[in-house]
């Protein structure tokens, strides 16, 4: 079956892998970018099966453009992805404000601008399928990207509530939890700062660790978008769905410790009740 699909990110790192397994699969598709011209080859090859789109994702006059760009090309959408995001390494202390919105504003606030802009077309066909790429940092801080953090813990609350709303008009939402991708994304995409001696622990580690890792990532772009090519051809796709073997075990420890905090403190927790 051919889907029509938008993804936002589409340029580079797991937006580009998926753009591209979604076209060679035979699908349609709205590819976004800040500058479409990083688009062109995806156009270049598959012609009038991909429409390239000037996107940012924090403008919702943009996003309700490319929306119906959908509409008018191809006649509706079945697949939203929300994939354009960034994260910087820095402490807490040494972040200013301004990063701290930037990096929320387009991580959170642009996958609610989007999904708000592609809600009236999903209810109105009464089909479709909204995937929210979040992180293994939306189920565990990560030290030292406490922004990113922040807004990927906020994307996974936004689509928990956003779920139960669209299972009522036949769409579905699915949060991807990727861990780490041989993508640009802990290369040249992020900014990363050791940060001063009382954080180094956790902070300098970090961003040392990063910048070690980068191109040792376990995860293959090329496999995550065929996994997220099954995800969309569910008819009963998960709520949630971890991408890596890193992810999985990162978010099998810290389920793991919560249970045990919950249950260590649960004489505390209930005794606020009413007494009986």
């Amino acid at each position: 079956m051919t889907l029509r699909w938008l993804i936002t990110g589409s340029s580079r790192g797991l937006g580009r892998a998926l753009s591209e397994a979604v076209l060679q699969a035979g699908h349609r598709l709205v590819a976004t970018a800040r500058d479409p011209a990083q688009l062109a080859a995806l156009g270049a090859r598959h012609g009038d099966a991909v429409r390239a789109v000037a996107l940012d994702v924090t403008d919702p006059a943009a996003a309700e453009r490319a929306v119906q760009t959908a509409h008018e090309a191809f006649g509706g959408l079945d697949v939203l992805v929300n994939n354009a995001g960034y994260g910087n390494v820095d402490s807490v202390e040494d972040t200013p404000l301004s990063d701290f919105r930037q990096q929320i504003e387009t991580n959170l606030f642009g996958t609610i601008i989007m999904t708000k802009a592609a809600i009236p077309l999903l209810r109105a066909q009464r089909g479709g399928h909204i995937i929210q790429l979040s992180s293994v940092g939306g189920r565990v801080g990560a030290p030292g990207r406490a922004p990113y953090s922040a807004a990927k813990w906020g994307v996974e609350g936004f689509s928990e509530s956003l779920a139960l709303e669209m299972a009522l008009v036949g769409v579905r939402v699915t949060i991807v939890e990727p861990g780490g991708f041989r993508t640009d994304f802990a290369g040249a995409s992020t900014s990363l700062r050791e940060g001063r001696a009382e954080y180094d622990a956790v902070v300098g580690a970090a961003a040392r660790r990063q910048r070690d890792y980068d191109g040792r990532q376990p995860g293959d772009p090329a496999r995550a978008a065929q996994a997220i090519l099954q995800l969309a051809a569910m008819a009963q796709p998960p709520l949630r769905l971890a991408l890596g073997s890193d992810a999985v075990a990162a978010i099998e420890a810290a389920d793991g410790r919560r249970r045990e905090e919950l249950e260590r403190w649960r004489a505390l927790s209930v005794s606020t009740d009413f007494a009986s």
